[in-house]
C-alpha cells in the first residue's frame, strides 16, 4: 500500500496546499445539450473552500501515479472506477514543490448524479455546462486553471 502525504505544504509561491507530494483530479466531462458539460461537486462546508464547486481530487500517495491518484480520489469521492471512465489529457498547474494535476476524461457510460454514491467530501453533484462556469462560484484552484482547461475541453471535443 502507498503511503499517505494527506497534510498541508507550502509552494515556492508562499501558498499552502494539501498534499505533501502534491495533488491530482478527475475532469469529467461530456457533450451537452447546449454544448460540452462538466461534472462537478459541492464541497462540504468542512472541506479547504468549503461550498465551492470542483473537481474530485485530492493528495497524492508517495510513488502514486497522477492517473492512479485522480482515479482513487474519484472512486472514493464519488463511487466511479477506471471501468466507468476513459481518460484523456493531463493539466498540470505548477506551484514550485507542488503542483495539482487535472486528469481529463470522458464517460464510458451513462453518468447521472443521482447515480452517484458521493462521500463527506461533497453536498451535490452536477453536471455543469462549461458556458455557464463564469457563473458558478468555483473552487479557486479551478476557477485560476479554467482559461488553461477550456482549449483542452474544446480540443477533447474533436
Amino acid at each position: 500500500m502507498l503511503a499517505s502525504t494527506d497534510g498541508w505544504t507550502t509552494c515556492a509561491q508562499g501558498h499552502r496546499h494539501w498534499g505533501r507530494a502534491g495533488a491530482a483530479g478527475l475532469l469529467l466531462h461530456r457533450d451537452g445539450a447546449e454544448g460540452p458539460e462538466v461534472l462537478l461537486q459541492h464541497r462540504a462546508w468542512w472541506s479547504h473552500h468549503g461550498g465551492t464547486w470542483g473537481t474530485p481530487g485530492g493528495a497524492l500517495h508517495h510513488g502514486e501515479s497522477v492517473d492512479d491518484g485522480a482515479l482513487r480520489e474519484v472512486r472514493e469521492e464519488l463511487g466511479l472506477t477506471a471501468a466507468d471512465l476513459v481518460l484523456g489529457v493531463r493539466s498540470v498547474d505548477d506551484h514550485g514543490g507542488w503542483s495539482y494535476t487535472t486528469v481529463l476524461a470522458r464517460p464510458a457510460r451513462p453518468i447521472e448524479p443521482d447515480d452517484l454514491q458521493l462521500d463527506g467530501e461533497s453536498t451535490g453533484v452536477a453536471w455543469v455546462p462549461v458556458a455557464g462556469l463564469d457563473g458558478v462560484d468555483l473552487h479557486p484552484g479551478l476557477a485560476a486553471s479554467l482559461a488553461r482547461l477550456r482549449p483542452l475541453l474544446e480540443d477533447a471535443r474533436r
